[in-house]
């Protein structure tokens, strides 16, 4: 049986916020997820923007306080702990960042910034630290003389580097990479994901891959979760999901994918959803899909499905219980789903 490094279970976060003369009001970022990682694995995280993908990484690394749930990693729930009690799990828990431009201190050395985590937490002595920061600068693919160098001298594309290699001073075991090649250039991309998958080649370190681009996510991924407005729509592995998605929100947005064939682009259908996405401080009661699906059940304005499993992946769709299950062929779903953009 393979070793799970992180378990979350039944996870939420809420915001408050003031709207003035309306009051105090609660923002559900993230709303009763569950999932685990396994050691080595990476679990792709896809959805609209909004959708609480960013909320959720954060919260599970406790950068935000969790709502409430459990956040178990190696088998000990690390949810209620205080600052002090996380110091040493930050070692082992890490993040690279969207932005390579902002997360990046412009008045440190490269030097400095990459021992930044090393200086913290006491460890190596300053000579051996300046190794180490070498060693990490030529194993995300830079020369040990940037040292000295300051974020404003390199590209983009480089600066993400020294982010992953800032991440990798602590040896952690696992990492939130949220959107980490969103703000690059399409041919730096590719060399961040192969360094990504080389480190974790080497290291066995589990990711959380928080993206937009689904082709990426599916490259990189062993299993792809489908994110809607908090809630975790479907999950399953990458192939699975990316060439049959089961939720009917799974399918629009993957069909929302370009495709650089022409042909194909073309003999493609695009699901349109109708609608605006609502309010995460008003979610619809029920399932939050269903001011937008085009087929919703009478439970789905009632409650919240259950994650049904349904060929090895989880789908969390009343089309999917045992009481719809075998009329769905009846209900002819495909053409209700299947609009041409």
């Amino acid at each position: 049986m393979e070793e799970k490094v992180l378990e979350v279970k039944n996870l939420c976060k809420f915001f408050e916020v003031n709207r003035g003369f309306q009051g105090a009001q609660v923002v559900q970022a993230v709303n009763d997820i569950s999932f685990d990682i396994k050691k080595g694995e990476t679990l792709g995280l896809v959805g609209e923007s909004g959708c609480g993908k960013s909320s959720l990484g954060r919260t599970i690394l406790r950068i935000y306080e969790p709502t409430k749930g459990q956040i178990l990693f190696q088998g000990e729930d690390i949810a209620g702990f205080s600052r002090r009690q996380m110091l040493p799990y930050r070692q082992k828990l890490q993040m690279i960042f969207q932005d390579p431009y902002a997360s990046l201190n412009p008045r440190f050395t490269v030097g400095e910034i990459i021992g930044e985590p090393m200086d913290i937490h006491n460890i190596l002595t300053p000579s051996q630290r300046e190794k180490r920061v070498q060693e990490l600068l030529e194993t995300v693919g830079l020369k040990p003389d940037h040292i000295r160098r300051y974020p404003h001298e390199f590209s983009g594309g480089q600066r993400q580097r020294i982010g992953i290699a800032r991440t990798l001073a602590l040896n952690p075991e696992f990492i939130v990479c949220d959107e980490p090649i969103s703000a690059l250039d399409v041919s730096i991309q590719a060399q961040v994901i192969n360094l990504l998958e080389k480190i974790q080649k080497e290291r066995g370190i589990s990711y959380l891959f928080i993206a937009h681009d689904l082709g990426m996510v599916k490259h990189i991924s062993h299993r792809i979760g489908v994110m809607y407005l908090g809630h975790m729509m479907e999950m399953g592995m990458a192939n699975d999901v990316y060439k049959k998605p089961l939720h009917p929100y799974s399918k629009a947005l993957l069909s929302a994918e370009p495709i650089p064939d022409p042909k194909s682009a073309r003999a493609r259908k695009r699901i349109l959803l109708e609608g605006e996405i609502p309010s995460p401080i008003h979610p619809p009661k029920g399932c939050p899909f269903n001011t937008r699906c085009p087929y919703a059940v009478a439970e789905c304005f009632n409650q919240m499905p259950a994650a049904f499993r349904v060929d090895g992946r989880q789908v969390a769709c009343y089309l999917y219980s045992p009481k719809y299950l075998r009329k769905r062929e009846s209900l002819n779903i495909e053409p209700l789903l299947s609009k041409e953009a």
